[in-house]
């Protein structure tokens, strides 16, 4: 790709960009947004102590990435990334309340844990994902970490959850190695558990299938979303040789990198 053919793509509008929360008006709108989805849309029970906020006690320790829709300056989609120094400040990673991660943190090198990714039910789809992947693979490259983990939800079907036929969709490649598998906590019981495929790999599940994440173990039974969740692990190398040709090397070839914070 030639420098004016890039400078052409960054130069053209953009309906959403990504950017960290800076301040505490800007985080408590994506609480905000999290409370909608999770809370009014999803129906979980939320110990929160602000009323219309999804509020919790990690929130201080994280990094809130957002997507603001650039017309309105809305936000749209939001998630919340935990060092592995501010987990460590703080005592644990979200994930090691569901699951046992003793093989997993055992790997060499710095993680990131992602979690409370919502999009606006408005403003579904790939472009808003892709512009919040955009920015996740900025804020990895700048930060040196080796693994993203985290956990991603499934909703339960009319009968229960599919977890074997969720396990079946997942291909191969997709599932961890056995010595990454962690345990859960909480497994999801007997009587929750169906043969038929009902609820399907949800899109965002698919789209942390699709940047290279794998699953890791069997899922958790969280009673306060109503939900499993299974544990994600990527590499992330494999996630910046896929995205610093495309967007961190265009960035260096245009006058983008004179709007920080954006991406």
């Amino acid at each position: 790709m030639s420098a004016s053919t890039v400078e052409s793509i960054w130069s053209r509008p953009r309906r959403y960009v990504a950017e960290i929360a800076r301040d505490r008006a800007t985080v408590r709108a994506t609480q905000a947004l999290r409370y909608h989805v999770f809370a009014e849309e999803m129906g979980a029970r939320l110990h929160t102590r602000i009323d219309g906020h999804d509020v919790d006690e990690l929130d201080d320790y994280c990094d809130h990435l957002l997507v603001r829709e650039v017309q309105t300056g809305r936000i749209v989609a939001c998630t919340r990334l935990l060092s592995d120094t501010e987990a460590a400040r703080f005592g644990r990673f979200y994930s090691e309340g569901e699951f046992d991660l003793n093989g997993v943190l055992a790997l060499p090198g710095r993680f990131l844990e992602i979690g409370r990714t919502c999009v606006d039910p408005r403003h579904r789809g790939s472009v808003v994902l892709s512009t919040l992947w955009n920015g996740l693979a900025e804020y990895v490259y700048q930060g040196r970490f080796n693994y993203l983990m985290g956990c991603a939800s499934i909703s339960p079907g009319p009968h229960g959850f599919s977890v074997d036929a969720v396990y079946r969709r997942i291909e191969p490649e997709q599932r961890g190695p056995v010595e990454l598998a962690v345990r859960s906590k909480n497994p999801v019981p007997g009587w929750m558990r169906c043969p038929q495929d009902e609820s399907g790999i949800p899109p965002l599940l698919q789209a942390y299938l699709r940047l290279g994440c794998q699953v890791c173990g069997e899922p958790y039974w969280d009673e306060d979303f109503n939900c499993m969740d299974v544990f994600i692990l990527l590499d992330l190398s494999k996630l910046q040789t896929r995205y610093e040709r495309r967007f961190i090397a265009g960035k260096a070839a245009s006058n983008y990198a004179e709007t920080p914070g954006l991406v």
